[in-house]
């Protein structure tokens, strides 16, 4: 397998996408190859961290291949809507979540349906949808509507009411901008083998810098695992982008998105992605306008946000591994 280049081309280094790509290039020169879940294979390093300030609507917005940043906001608002079946999602075009329901309905039922007829009838047919759409208590389901349980007197377990973490956040940013407690968490223990994919960005932390109409609000973000060629431009854009809508609830303004990762890799079979992605200089400065404060973090619409100097390479296509 080729190596990618060395040294970055010209026109990379004071750009802050420079920092990605650095990434890219250290697990590719450097990784060590693993036998994976999915069976592909990939180059791998044990923990990464990447900055991007938000100051002034900036965002990490990757422009060395297109990015398709509506995709990633729609799918953003169906989390915050605590949807768990991709029915919604597919009437919009978005595609991401495809390859899961898709891998088990062919498993359970032993139909070789092509993904595109699969995903034909989830449009088309809302019942089929809700038996083989679903993906489990994903994202949203944690993230609005953790689930409680209650002990009985008479030894056994009701459910309670669910926890809307979003919300909490929210109010807490609001009331209690100091607290350490600011935490959406997505990585429910019980939950896990219910899920077609456990979560990857799994804990966000808020964290309030100053005070007053002045104070900025910070956001860490924590991968477990990261798909850092196709996964990873995504999981960017959407946690600067919630934290831009947190700002905008709460009376704050955008700080710094800091993205940790834990497994951060490269799959083998993404090398003409990263070796073509590596050749290419970073161009313009991607800012985002939010163009209407709705009443709850909850009712933003797509409509809503215009990305202003995003003029970026074209698109370099690679299949995603399930």
């Amino acid at each position: 397998m080729s190596s990618a280049p060395l040294s970055p081309p010209n026109g990379f280094v004071h750009h802050p996408e420079q920092a990605y790509l650095d990434l890219m290039r250290q697990i590719w020169a450097s990784g060590s190859e693993r036998v994976d879940r999915t069976g592909v294979g990939t180059r791998s390093i044990a923990g990464a961290m990447l900055r991007f300030d938000l100051a002034d609507g900036a965002m990490p917005l990757l422009t060395t291949k297109r990015v398709y940043w509506k995709t990633a906001t729609r799918e953003m608002l169906w989390f915050l809507t605590g949807e768990t079946n991709i029915r919604p999602l597919v009437l919009q075009g978005v595609k991401i979540w495809n390859e899961w329901p898709h891998a088990r309905y062919v498993q359970q039922t032993g139909d070789d349906i092509a993904l595109e007829d699969f995903i034909e009838r989830i449009a088309d047919d809302p019942s089929f949808a809700a038996n083989w759409g679903d993906l489990g208590p994903v994202y949203g389901k944690q993230w609005v509507d953790w689930p409680t349980y209650r002990y009985r007197k008479d030894g056994l377990y009701e459910k309670g009411p669910g926890i809307n973490q979003v919300a909490q956040v929210v109010d807490s940013l609001t009331h209690n901008p100091g607290s350490r407690r600011h935490i959406i968490e997505g990585w429910n223990v019980a939950q896990l083998d219910q899920m077609a994919l456990p979560p990857c960005h799994k804990t966000y932390q808020f964290h309030v810098d100053g005070t007053g109409a002045e104070a900025r609000l910070n956001c860490m973000l924590y991968q477990r695992s990261c798909d850092v060629a196709l996964g990873l431009p995504f999981n960017l854009w959407s946690a600067a982008l919630l934290t831009r809508m947190m700002a905008d609830q709460t009376g704050h303004q955008p700080g710094e998105l800091i993205w940790m990762g834990g497994d951060v890799h490269l799959y083998l079979n993404h090398a003409h992605l990263i070796e073509e992605q590596l050749t290419r200089a970073p161009q313009g400065s991607p800012r985002l306008e939010i163009t209407r404060k709705p009443e709850t973090i909850f009712d933003y619409e797509i409509t809503d946000f215009v990305v202003h100097d995003y003029a970026p390479h074209p698109p370099i296509k690679a299949p995603v591994a399930v």
